[in-house]
């Protein structure tokens, strides 16, 4: 009877063990690039594969690609805004559909990268318009402006691809910019607010509030989005924290640094206060640490010396394009990325083809099983 007792205990502690492995198993297939559902989607119908196409272009936005994640940040943009989350879906579901007919290649589709910058033109022309919500002119511009994307987007690909280079955000920023330009404060069908430099003096300026710089460090993360609402911005940094830890934690260091650039700096405290300060600190900081380079304490300290890098362009280029009354948008974090993918020397080694970016741990992984390769390789050569 004691040794039936016994096996019966070892029997459900197996089960229990197996059962929590199975449970991990299938929640760490909801992480990282989800790479096992592009398989399951092979044979369902458009439509899905359009949604699932678009959820990862939603988090190529904040250099992320999980559909799970994507999900998350939409409803985050509908708490904030239901109109900016209505501008979103339809940036990113017309620049999508435009690469589908334009006959773009089917892995970049798939993979969400012809939908982020039509996204983020729609999010900022909503945000910029001073129309208020619900002005259902400004789709007129946002479908023209996302569709465009795309154009520029192919153009730049088979320019930068000599280099090993992403275009990232670069159709983004010069279509927001662009539209800016072509309408105007005044114009009678779509005006906009005018940008305010970060370094405009600003009247009692002297006293901070330390609780609200320190809320403006998430806010910095939801600031990719054009979101400032911190509730939503926690939402936006949990989708990253799904995607990748490692990536969270990058995002928000330097937002963190963004911040203490803006306070060196004295920006306005509206600046640090919603995260205006942080957002490019955390792009810069997030695309090196860990996504185009292998993560180390060289390449570490490199994303470090990105987001101080791209939070002072991002205020140097803020202060002398709100002179004209328009945004730096990411051309800060966007530029100075660019750069440090152009490295050469020992940092150079760390650095990922593009085709083969995916999320920092599954690089981690990789390049560690590359050099236990090559150094496999050397000793038999040296037999």
């Amino acid at each position: 009877m004691w040794m039936e007792t016994k096996t019966d205990v070892e029997e459900a502690s197996r089960s229990r063990a197996s059962l929590s492995r199975r449970v991990l198993n299938t929640l760490l297939l909801c992480t990282g690039d989800m790479e096992c559902l592009d398989e399951y989607m092979q044979d369902k119908s458009f439509v899905l594969q359009l949604g699932v196409w678009g959820l990862r272009g939603v988090t190529r936005v904040i250099l992320a690609n999980n559909p799970l994640s994507g999900a998350l940040i939409l409803v985050a943009l509908y708490w904030a805004s239901p109109w900016q989350g209505l501008l979103g879906t339809l940036g990113i579901l017309v620049s999508t559909l435009t690469a589908v007919i334009m006959g773009q290649d089917s892995a970049e589709v798939s993979g969400g990268l012809h939908g982020f910058n039509g996204m983020l033109v729609s999010l900022l022309i909503g945000v910029f318009s001073s129309t208020g919500d619900w002005y259902w002119w400004l789709l007129l511009p946002v479908c023209l402006g996302s569709a465009t994307c795309v154009f520029l987007f192919s153009g730049l690909s088979s320019v930068l691809d000599r280099w090993d280079l992403p275009v990232a955000v670069f159709p983004f920023n010069i279509i927001i910019i662009l539209y800016l330009l072509c309408t105007g404060q005044d114009n009678p069908y779509f005006p906009h607010h005018a940008a305010t430099p970060p370094g405009a003096l600003e009247l009692n300026g002297t006293k901070l509030i330390a609780t609200e710089v320190i809320r403006g460090i998430p806010l910095g993360v939801g600031q990719i989005f054009a979101c400032g609402a911190l509730g939503p911005s926690l939402l936006i940094l949990g989708a990253v924290l799904l995607y990748s830890p490692l990536l969270a934690v990058h995002a928000l260091l330097g937002s963190a640094i963004g911040t203490l650039a803006g306070l060196s700096m004295a920006v306005r405290h509206d600046s640090l206060y919603l995260g205006l300060s942080g957002f490019n600190g955390a792009l810069g900081c997030m695309a090196i640490g860990g996504l185009f380079f292998a993560i180390s304490w060289k390449t570490h300290l490199l994303a470090i010396a990105s987001a101080f890098l791209s939070a002072y362009a991002d205020i140097a280029l803020s202060n002398l394009l709100g002179t004209v009354g328009l945004p730096a948008c990411s051309w800060a974090a966007t530029l100075t990325a660019t750069l440090m993918l152009l490295l050469t020397g020992s940092l150079a080694a760390y650095r990922i083809p593009i085709g083969q970016v995916r999320a920092p741990e599954h690089n981690l992984r990789s390049r560690s099983q590359w050099a236990a390769g090559n150094t496999a390789e050397r000793e038999s050569t040296d037999v």
